[in-house]
């Protein structure tokens, strides 16, 4: 037999809430039909001049509806939406800005031939590599910049927010390789050189927008008249005139030296890139090995072997004897030349001076002395191959041995290796030790912790090789580089960053400069051959046969000059190879200035005011900008430099795309769901391993979360649920990244918390739409001034506003954008030298949510609502002034929302065209701090936070009022809070409030308790204080057991014993307080509430400077 299940019947309770969520909603979606019509009419009406650029139909969509924005921009006429939007605020008003040419210098000063009186203000953006889009960890340096270029504007500065990106040499040219092997099946080397570069510059100029449209969305305020690509015209011929500068100088010079070699892009990685991955961690490109080892190899189908220390013996000539020497690269047997001892080493006195016979070569290997030797690793004896091992290298050079190569620049073993050459070289490393076996020479192996130095773009093994290469002398430039700190010429923020700068710059060696790769700026130096039967041929590795030049021509001019014969006989060839990346980006300041050329731009806008970056490339950029800057302009590229945290995930991981947790900013601002997220990944290059791995991440970081819109019209419902990431908007994003901003090493970043962001947009807006509907559509200011007829509030609102100020701008000025100091809003003990050092973030957020919206304007409500028009006028005066100078403090961290909530403000007649070229408020306009007020509301505040605090104990609503009574000990107290009576009756939901002396208290026989009849349910109270005592009583009982067992006091160490004493001591006293509460609870006689504060005194103290 089959029943049907009836449907649950539902409760009372849950058909009112039902009923209730339907009325609200009914009641939104009208309010949304009328915003709508309004919205039409006022598209329809013409318009009279305003701004001529048209906003696009934009929708946003509330609860499932649809709101049109028709208006143009200068039309406010169809009102503030009733919930913040960021896709429809930050729709258009960025095209509004560039448009109007609010970004260029000179709209801040016409005529630049005369320096404008309140400064200038330059700074450069580090250009992102043109690879890829920008992660969050660019957002965060933008927004860094943004924000202080837009500070700096608002004060009457001339800014200058100059744009670019990086050709970044090894990486694009990696990208177009494989993206050309993906979609042709074809190599570099297929096309030669000038049409690969060709099909870089068409990938280039096919994704070099994305990077602007990024800046765009992320409110970046840069001049894009000024853009700048790093392979631009003007970049080539300032890093071509730099070259020959410095070659001319002898700064730059050729010479062959071992180099680190990546075999899979054929070209040298500079000694301190490879330090990079050491020090800063970048990536895991120093692999660390505890012993035996696989790791994967480019171009290797199984994986290779390292972490092993491998045994053999050279035979010494002549005789019987051997030397047995170890190493971790057998392969580069082959190219031996010596066995090195240490002088002192007993064990191979007699052998000194003697050779070993190679086993594999013609070659002799003799026996040398060299204290560089370690007796104690291995067997003492090491073998010497100088064309491939750091070490070794100067051991050859003390010992004049030979060079000799024996892996080529494709990692194939040389020719000269007998049998092993053309091999791969970790194919001949399992050759050549099967070859030692068969001749008994094989000694054993063991496992050897090890580091392994790993290319950071093709992930190859670091092969050292012997290459002539261009190099940079490094020891002066760095000696004044280290000096320009010292002397604080030049100043690092935070100032523990000099310590490193340090470290880094006196262990300076030669950079060399030189890459083998086809992208890029092809270093401007000739060989010279010299025709004329006399002069012999050059060699390549001698700088004396290299002259540089900006042509062809040129170069053989120089060349017949240097060897003083006709130029007919001079025949030049230019070298292939190109500039390190990092020798342009070093010139980046002055050369997106028109350097070498004495500019306009480089009389007014170099040296720039302060350069923001990561601090993980504090020398590979920053310092080389010093290096270059001061060798060829002779100035400092910058004042400042402001290195700003390292951005992690939530859990404190580096970002990786293997772990799943890089954000895009787009997809904070937009909003993403893990299906997008997920399939994100599956375009990259992770295996199968690893893509599971990573999205398995992305659940776990990004559950469902509740739809916002939903979230604020109690319309949720199982629909309502996204996962992964929430739409938050520029603005939020923006506000967040500089909240996370503590001038430390690490940020981890949660995606949730810039959600929160969102919402205090959202209150921002709130409080924007209450200020309009409380000051009606026919109020317009005047220039503020106290009358004199404000009320205490008033006073006291005016006062936090000009503590903001102060606040902001101080923060602004010293880089400090989050919060410097433990804050604590609940407790009036606070100094105002410690509320100064609260960051700009947390000034901001504190006096919008916390002073104004909490406090300000729920006690203006009923004073604009039945107040004297005296008042009411005050009241609207200081709302709409706190108001207004509020939404300026935060335009430079916020400019879309404050934008939107700005132009809606009725504004006096003579305004700016926008608040972003708005004047910034400083505390010489806003001088209305009052600290007694601040401490008398603060006192206030105390007694409103008890209240409520009783009220929520009692579970009482707001629309449940109740008398109260105040008891104070002092005249000046019930002074103070007699004066605040409108404040306490409206925040603590009271009926009447009366401030009694304490002998008040005793004479109007009211007795010292609080008295809620009527009001509360006595039974259910006594019920919850019988509850609490049981769980004491079971809690004590289990101490008292703990503490009664007769191996409590060998068994259990003192500190745990002391921590349970105390315990038992704290239950016995809640037990005395829960009793004394139930004996109390029947003398409720009164619909009010009792309560003691203390002085106001104290709140005094905290307050005064």
């Amino acid at each position: 037999m089959v029943t049907s299940e009836q449907p649950k019947q539902k409760t009372e309770k849950e058909l009112k809430k039902e009923a209730e969520k339907a009325a609200k909603l009914a009641k939104f979606e009208e309010k949304q039909r009328k915003l709508q019509e309004k919205a039409a009419a006022a598209a329809a009406k013409p318009k009279e001049g305003g701004i001529m650029v048209k906003r696009k139909v934009t929708v946003l969509k509330l609860a499932g509806l649809v709101v049109k924005r028709l208006y143009d921009l200068s039309d406010v006429s169809a009102g503030l939406p009733n919930v913040y939007d960021p896709g429809y605020v930050e729709s258009e008003w960025y095209a509004w800005w560039e448009k109007e040419g609010f970004f260029k210098p000179e709209y801040m000063q016409k005529n630049t031939k005369t320096p404008n009186p309140k400064g200038n203000f330059t700074i450069c953006i580090p250009p992102p590599n043109v690879t890829g889009t920008l992660h969050v960890g660019h957002a965060l340096a933008t927004t860094v910049e943004d924000t202080l270029t837009r500070w700096n504007r608002m004060k009457g500065k001339t800014t200058l927010f100059n744009p670019g990106c990086d050709h970044a040499g090894i990486a694009t040219q990696v990208v177009v390789e494989k993206k050309l092997q993906r979609e042709r099946g074809l190599s570099r080397h297929d096309l030669g050189r000038d049409r690969f570069i060709d099909e870089v510059w068409k990938w280039k100029n096919e994704k070099g927008g994305v990077i602007y449209d990024q800046l765009r969305k992320m409110g970046a305020s840069v001049d894009w008249d000024r853009a700048c690509f790093m392979m631009d015209p003007k970049m080539i011929r300032a890093v071509t005139e730099a070259f020959v500068r410095m070659h001319e100088r002898g700064t730059i010079y050729r010479s062959n030296r071992l180099v680190n070699w990546s075999c899979a892009l054929r070209s040298a990685i500079s000694d301190i890139e490879e330090m990079k991955q050491m020090i800063v961690a970048l990536q895991v490109d120093k692999k660390e090995l505890s012993g035996r080892t696989l790791l994967p190899v480019p171009g290797y189908d199984e994986k290779v072997e390292f972490g092993i220390l491998t045994s053999f013996a050279y035979k010494i000539k002549g005789g019987d004897d051997e030397v047995v020497v170890s190493t971790t690269r057998v392969e580069t047997m082959l190219g031996d030349t010596a066995i090195a001892v240490h002088p002192e080493d007993p064990r191979y006195q007699h052998l000194i001076g003697k050779v070993c016979v190679h086993p594999f070569v013609d070659r002799e290997l003799p026996i040398v002395p060299d204290s560089f030797v370690d007796r104690e690793f291995g067997t003492g004896a090491v073998k010497i191959t100088p064309a491939h091992d750091h070490n070794d290298y100067e051991v050859g050079i003390r010992h004049n041995l030979p060079f000799i190569t024996c892996i080529n620049d494709d990692g194939l073993i040389a020719a000269g290796c007998g049998k092993f050459s053309g091999m791969r070289r970790f194919d001949a490393r399992k050759a050549v030790t099967e070859a030692l076996k068969e001749l008994n020479l094989y000694r054993g192996a063991e496992d050897n912790a090890m580091v392994v130095p790993v290319c950071s773009r093709s992930k190859d093994i670091i092969e050292p090789l012997l290459k002539a290469q261009w190099y940079v002398r490094c020891d002066e430039m760095a000696r004044k580089a280290m000096a320009a700190v010292e002397s604080g010429e030049l100043k690092l923020i935070p100032d523990y960053h000099v310590a490193t700068w340090n470290r880094w710059l006196q262990g300076s060696r030669d950079w060399c400069i030189s890459r083998q790769l086809w992208w890029g700026h092809r270093i401007p130096a000739y060989f010279i051959t010299v025709n004329d039967g006399k002069t012999p041929v050059g060699d390549p590795c001698d700088d004396h046969y290299w002259v540089s030049a900006h042509s062809e021509e040129i170069a053989i001019q120089k060349a017949a000059k240097k060897f003083n014969v006709d130029p007919k006989f001079i025949t030049v060839k230019w070298d292939e190879d190109v500039l390190d990346t990092w020798f342009s980006s070093g010139m980046w300041p002055f050369a997106i200035m028109g350097w070498p050329e004495n500019t306009s731009d480089m009389e007014l806008y170099f040296p720039s005011n302060v350069l923001e970056t990561g601090h993980d490339i504090l020398f590979f950029w920053v310092a080389r900008m010093v290096f270059m800057s001061q060798e060829l302009t002779g100035k400092l590229p910058f004042k400042e430099v402001y290195l700003h945290a390292m951005i992690r995930d939530a859990h404190g991981r580096k970002m990786s795309k293997s772990l799943g947790n890089v954000i895009d900013p787009l997809d904070v601002i937009r909003g993403v769901t893990l299906e997008d997220l997920n399939r994100q990944l599956t375009t990259g290059n992770l295996d199968a391993k690893e893509l599971a791995i990573a999205q398995a991440g992305q659940a776990r970081d990004y559950p469902k979360v509740q739809n916002f819109v939903h979230l604020l019209f109690y319309a949720c419902s199982s629909t309502s649920n996204v996962e992964g990431i929430p739409e938050c908007g520029t603005d939020a994003l923006r506000f967040a990244l500089l909240a996370y901003t503590s001038q430390g090493r690490d940020i981890n970043l949660d995606v949730l918390r810039v959600q929160g962001y969102r919402f205090f947009c959202n209150k921002i807006w709130q409080a924007v739409r209450f200020t309009l509907m409380q000051l009606g559509s026919e109020y317009r200011p005047e220039p503020f001034k106290l009358t004199g007829k404000e009320s205490k509030v008033d006073l006291w609102i005016l006062s936090r506003a000009a503590h903001a100020v102060n606040r902001c701008n101080a923060g602004m000025d010293a880089y400090n954008f989050t919060q410097a100091v433990c804050l604590n809003r609940k407790a009036p003990t606070v100094s105002l030298q410690e509320l100064r050092l609260s960051g700009v973030t947390q000034t901001l957020y504190e006096f919008w949510l916390y002073d104004l919206c909490d406090i300000y304007l729920e006690a203006v409500k009923p004073v604009i609502a039945s107040g004297t028009e005296e008042s009411r006028e005050c009241a609207k005066a200081t709302l709409y002034n706190c108001v207004e100078v509020g939404l300026r403090l935060i335009s430079p961290i916020m400019p879309f929302l404050s934008e939107e909530l700005w132009q809606h403000l009725p504004h006096r007649e003579s305004r700016p065209p926008s608040i972003i070229v708005h004047s910034y408020p400083e505390a010489s306009e806003f001088r209305f701090t009052n600290e007694k007020i601040e401490a008398e509301v603060a006192f206030a505040m105390t007694v409103i936070r008890t209240v409520r605090s009783l009220r929520s104990d009692y579970e009482l609503t707001n629309k449940t009022k109740t008398d109260l009574f105040v008891s104070v000990s002092s005249e000046e107290d019930h002074d103070c809070l007699t004066s605040l009576i409108p404040l306490i009756e409206t925040l603590a939901s009271s009926n009447k409030v009366e401030i009694l002396l304490l002998q008040d208290a005793a004479t109007a026989n009211v007795p010292p308790a609080r008295f809620l009849k009527g009001i509360i349910n006595i039974e259910r109270e006594l019920a919850k204080l019988a509850a609490k005592k049981e769980k004491n009583e079971a809690l004590v009982a289990k101490l008292v057991e703990q503490e009664s067992r007769p191996d409590y006091e060998t068994k259990v160490p003192l500190p745990v014993r002391v921590n349970n004493t105390e315990k038992v001591s704290k239950r016995l006293r809640f037990r005395l307080h829960t009793g004394s509460q139930s004996t109390k609870l029947p003398l409720f006689q009164k619909d009010a509430l009792l309560i003691e504060v203390r002085s106001i005194e104290a709140a005094m103290a905290a307050l005064s400077s």
